[in-house]
């Protein structure tokens, strides 16, 4: 069984930066395209950002395009979030998702995911 588990999150001032950790145990990390989302309450789940197998390719929201960076370490098992120029909006609990698939296309939507994280609050403050 895959399990993931962030970690990272915080109260940050708007304009800050935080960088969420994401470490995967129980399978071949390398063939996992990995996901970040995030859940504000009252509101569903949404994508933040995708991340191919090798890490070759990265695919964002056009929310967080140019603040956010996903990235990866094979070696370590491990997906990371960075977050730049945060704002307000950016508030949420934020899930690192996991998919074992050899297809190339990003995965955006929750179903697509097959393992998810516990999740970490991110609050932004104005």
């Amino acid at each position: 069984q895959v399990q993931l588990v962030e970690s990272g999150g915080g109260l940050v001032q708007a304009g800050g930066s935080l960088r969420l950790s994401c470490a995967t145990s129980g399978g071949i990390f390398s063939r996992y395209v990995m996901g970040w989302f995030r859940q504000a309450p009252g509101k569903e789940r949404e994508f933040v950002g995708t991340i191919t197998r090798s890490g070759g390719n990265t695919y964002y929201a056009d929310s967080v395009k140019g603040r956010f960076t996903v990235s990866r370490d094979n070696a370590k098992n491990t997906v990371y979030l960075q977050m730049n120029s945060l704002k307000p909006e950016d508030t949420a609990v934020y899930y690192c998702a996991a998919r074992n698939t050899i297809q190339s296309d990003p995965k955006l939507q929750p179903y697509e995911y097959d393992y998810w994280g516990q999740g970490t609050q991110v609050t932004v403050s104005s």
